[in-house]
Formats: C-alpha cells, sequence, structure tokens
C-alpha cells in the first residue's frame, strides 16, 4: 500500500510500485484531469505537482512519490482554496489559451510552479522554464500572455493584501489573499 497525499487528501494506493504516477490518477483514481502526451516525459501535458515542484508522472513510479504530496489540476485552487480559480487557470481563461486544449493541463500545472518558485518571472523565464510543454496548436504566445498576467495579478493581490492587512484587518482578519477577476475584465488584452 502507497499513501500520498492527493490534492490534500490523504489516498492509499494499492497497485505496483513501478506503475507510472499518470496510470493510477488516471485509471485507479479516476483524475483525467492529467493528460498522457508522449508516455517519456518529453511533452509535458502529464505534468502534477510533487511537493509544489512541476514532475511529469508519466515517468514517476508511485513507489517514488509515497508519503509526497501531488496536485493535479483537479487540485489547483486559489488562494482561498476555491478549485478552478487559481491565477493561472483564471488567465488561462481570460486569454482564450486553449484550441483543442488537450496540453492545457499540463501547461497550466507547469505555469504554477514556475508562479509558486519565481513570481515575477522575465519573458525568458518564462520561455525556459515552460520548454518541456509542447503545444500541437501552437498558442504559445497566449501562454506567455496568460503568464505574465498570472503573475502580475498574484503579485497585486500580495501587494494589496499586505497593504489591507496594515490599514484594515477587519475586511481581511486571516491574511488571505482574494482575487477579483473582474477587475481586469476590461483591460486591453495580447500577447
Amino acid at each position: 500500500m502507497i499513501k500520498i497525499i492527493l490534492n490534500n487528501k490523504p489516498v492509499e494506493l494499492d497497485v505496483d510500485p513501478q506503475m507510472p504516477l499518470l496510470y493510477a490518477l488516471r485509471d485507479e483514481l479516476k483524475l483525467t484531469g492529467t493528460k498522457f502526451g508522449c508516455g517519456a516525459g518529453q511533452c509535458g501535458a502529464c505534468t502534477v505537482h510533487v511537493n509544489g515542484v512541476a514532475m511529469r508522472s508519466c515517468i514517476t513510479p508511485v513507489s517514488a512519490i509515497a508519503e509526497q504530496a501531488i496536485t493535479t489540476i483537479e487540485g489547483l485552487a486559489d488562494n482561498n482554496g476555491k478549485l478552478g480559480d487559481s491565477a493561472v487557470q483564471v488567465a488561462w481563461r481570460e486569454f482564450k489559451v486553449p484550441q483543442c486544449g488537450y496540453c492545457q493541463s499540463g501547461q497550466m500545472m507547469s505555469a504554477a510552479a514556475l508562479l509558486k518558485a519565481i513570481p515575477l518571472p522575465t519573458d525568458e523565464q518564462i520561455i525556459e522554464h515552460m520548454q518541456g510543454n509542447i503545444c500541437r496548436c501552437g498558442t504559445y504566445k497566449r501562454i506567455k500572455a496568460a503568464i505574465k498576467s498570472a503573475a502580475t495579478r498574484v503579485s497585486e493581490n500580495k501587494s494589496s493584501a499586505t497593504a489591507s492587512l496594515s490599514t484594515n484587518t477587519i475586511n481581511n482578519p486571516n491574511g488571505v489573499e482574494i482575487f477579483d477577476a473582474r477587475q481586469f475584465a476590461h483591460k486591453k488584452q495580447g500577447a
């Protein structure tokens, strides 16, 4: 039995320890947001987070992630814990990044890991970090624009949350960052 923390919940897997994490997620746990692309860790469609770090699940045996915290696209959340509303996911929707959409869960997971490691990445850092994620539709300009937008939003939210904490702790007593995408809905967007 292999124990993991999956999307903040304890899970036990009774599978062959050499089974790729991707198959355990999709076939055993029925979390199909993580996609099979190449099976060789080259395309990025299967990207998940292991302890907050982007990792290719198609080449990672479940034995290698025992007792670790795994986050899939189904578990990506905003700072309030609201699933599907992380800054990256909101930016992806606003910039209409997906075309066929197949690679997008892996793209978003890689982008979220990048923003965790480098909150305000340069264009070069974005390109370098996202290099292992292939988009057969070629939406790379929109991907980069969405990452930059998400980074800016996260940074602005941290700044406003810090200012809000120092001036008004009643509206935000726990220091939880609140992101409202409506404030950006009418700004000019482009790649």
